[in-house]
């Protein structure tokens, strides 16, 4: 049960949309998404692009909170949430030092596993020295000493693009190529076989709550980008078809990474359960997608709450300085 946050006056809003990331148009879509909820609850909202008249814009509009609804770089790198910070102005998610930690993989999956939370081997290569290295030779041994299959992933990315796993030995040399667009840090981490779970956490000031886990079941058996944003190609079950001790031991793995990383209002914690019911940390995401086809929203749904009280409240929540 998420609590709600009552305030006599309703808040305005100043919602951040866009950007220049890979993931410009799905943050435009979860935007709008929120904004139309908060405006159900009451709520001025004006949505603004974080361009060169971020600051002018706020000084114009006087939020009471803002929320930046960026995915990517642009929102999820701390960058723009520490000036965010020096504005003065609350705002909804992780400070920048947090986002900082969780948005980089290699560095989430390197301090989850120091408090003993499972993630699989992987093998971290910036582009430059993955060339200097010798990259034929450089694959081969990673290829042996992993053994495949893996997964391939930019450092810092989302919405699973430049992701691609590898089966085939001749199929990693593309597969680097294809992370290296969207960062110059790609992961090569061993490819866990199980259920794929999304784990949304919500945090109002009382303490972070696990919402109902998502069970993701990609129809062509990846779950991609086009899996995620085109209605149809994805079965999704929530609560998630697992027993109510795995589910518990899922959702308190999910809390100890999202406090762990020191994030705050609300994350989404993505892990794969094996076989043996070892629950692998694979990322924890600074700013989840909110679109119609989104995890989170589903969760708050299958949480019997409604999208605009639950928005709303995080509002609140990060104007009163909680969460």
């Amino acid at each position: 049960m998420i609590p709600k946050q009552h305030t006599s006056d309703k808040l305005v809003i100043q919602v951040l949309a866009g950007g220049i990331s890979h993931e410009r148009d799905i943050s435009l879509k979860s935007a709008r998404r929120v904004a139309d909820a908060l405006a159900e609850q009451g709520a001025t909202v004006i949505i603004r692009e974080p361009d060169a008249h971020l600051l002018e814009n706020i000084e114009t509009d006087r939020p009471d909170v803002i929320w930046p609804v960026l995915h990517g770089a642009t929102g999820e790198d701390g960058a723009l949430r520490d000036i965010l910070a020096l504005s003065g102005v609350p705002f909804v998610g992780a400070s920048a030092e947090a986002a900082r930690l969780a948005w980089d993989k290699s560095i989430a999956k390197t301090l989850v596993s120091r408090i003993g939370i499972q993630t699989p081997v992987s093998v971290t290569l910036p582009k430059e020295a993955f060339k200097e290295l010798n990259a034929d030779a450089v694959l081969k041994i990673v290829s042996s000493s992993l053994a495949l299959p893996v997964v391939v992933k930019p450092a810092r990315s989302g919405s699973a693009q430049g992701v691609t796993v590898v089966r085939q030995l001749e199929e990693l040399a593309k597969a680097m190529i294809d992370a290296y667009v969207y960062c110059d840090v790609a992961i090569i981490e061993k490819f866990v076989e199980g259920k794929e779970l999304a784990v949304s956490v919500i945090d109002l000031g009382a303490g972070a709550i696990a919402l109902p886990s998502v069970e993701i079941e990609p129809i062509a058996g990846r779950f991609g980008f086009e899996e995620r944003y085109t209605a149809g190609e994805t079965n999704y079950y929530v609560p998630a078809r697992l027993s109510t001790a795995l589910a518990e031991r899922v959702a308190r793995t999910a809390i100890e990474a999202h406090e762990l990383l020191g994030l705050r209002h609300m994350s989404r914690v993505d892990v794969i359960v094996d076989e043996s019911e070892t629950i692998w940390f694979l990322e924890a995401n600074v700013q989840p997608g909110l679109t119609e086809t989104s995890l989170l929203p589903l969760s708050i749904l299958a949480a019997h709450q409604t999208l605009g009280e639950t928005y709303y409240s995080l509002a609140v929540a990060a104007h009163r300085g909680r969460g």
